[in-house]
């Protein structure tokens, strides 16, 4: 049984059987990440990070769970000189794999749109956890070119296609579903659910109404639960 909690922005908690996952700690105003150590003193922590952008990454996660065994997965991108010697950190590139991260894990990078990686976790009972970081179709059909949308639209696909073929189904995946993008918000979101299979998905990276990102009639596939964590703090057990 795994337990998703929304950080904020693309920020998430998951706790697995084995482990704590962090993904992409940017804030955390509702101390989340607190309250959750609090009630597993004894599992050790995984943060992931997926790229150097400050609204995915704050180097005080160097700083948070100290009472806990700690180990680090960072972007190559992610700038050295911020990364403490004293710790457990494994950098990674797209086509890396890491495997016995925290005992059990494996870890795989894949490519992204912008910078950095995506990562997929797969446990020791095999389920699998995507978390995109910046991977998107990114593209604003709006205002952009018809040029300018159709290299998006390869660039995506290219790695949308390499995830697909390798990992045909998802436990959990972490996906941005950005309304800035205009009639395009959901486009990446779309790509991404017709491909591949999954089962619990999290539309993060709003940057504006949620309601709107949550709005799942408008991308979702059949056989796939949907849920919208838009509050700090708030949580789900997922069976």
């Amino acid at each position: 049984m795994n337990r998703v909690t929304f950080l904020d922005h693309s920020g998430f908690i998951v706790t697995t059987d084995e482990a704590i996952l962090v993904f992409d700690y940017y804030r955390d105003p509702a101390k989340a990440l607190h309250h959750v150590l609090e009630q597993n003193p004894e599992k050790p922590v995984v943060f992931f990070v997926t790229h150097h952008h400050p609204d995915h990454y704050n180097k005080s996660i160097f700083e948070l769970a100290q009472n806990h065994k700690r180990t680090y997965v960072l972007s190559n991108d992610v700038y050295p000189q911020n990364v403490p010697d004293n710790l457990a950190v494994a950098g990674m590139s797209k086509g890396d794999v890491i495997e016995n991260i925290a005992g059990s894990l494996t870890v795989k990078a894949y490519g992204s749109t912008d910078d950095g990686v995506s990562f997929l976790v797969t446990t020791a009972k095999g389920e699998k956890i995507f978390h995109a970081g910046d991977l998107n179709d990114w593209h604003w059909q709006d205002e952009s070119t018809m040029r300018e949308v159709e290299e998006a639209d390869e660039r995506f696909r290219v790695i949308l296609h390499r995830i697909a073929t390798e990992v045909p189904e998802m436990n959990i995946a972490f996906f941005p579903v950005d309304v800035r993008q205009g009639s395009d918000y959901a486009r990446g979101a779309r790509e991404f659910l017709k491909a591949i299979k999954v089962t619990d998905f999290f539309p993060m990276h709003f940057s504006g109404d949620y309601h709107k990102a949550c709005d799942f009639t408008d991308y979702a596939t059949a056989g796939t639960t949907c849920h919208c964590l838009h509050t700090p703090g708030e949580s789900i057990t997922l069976p």
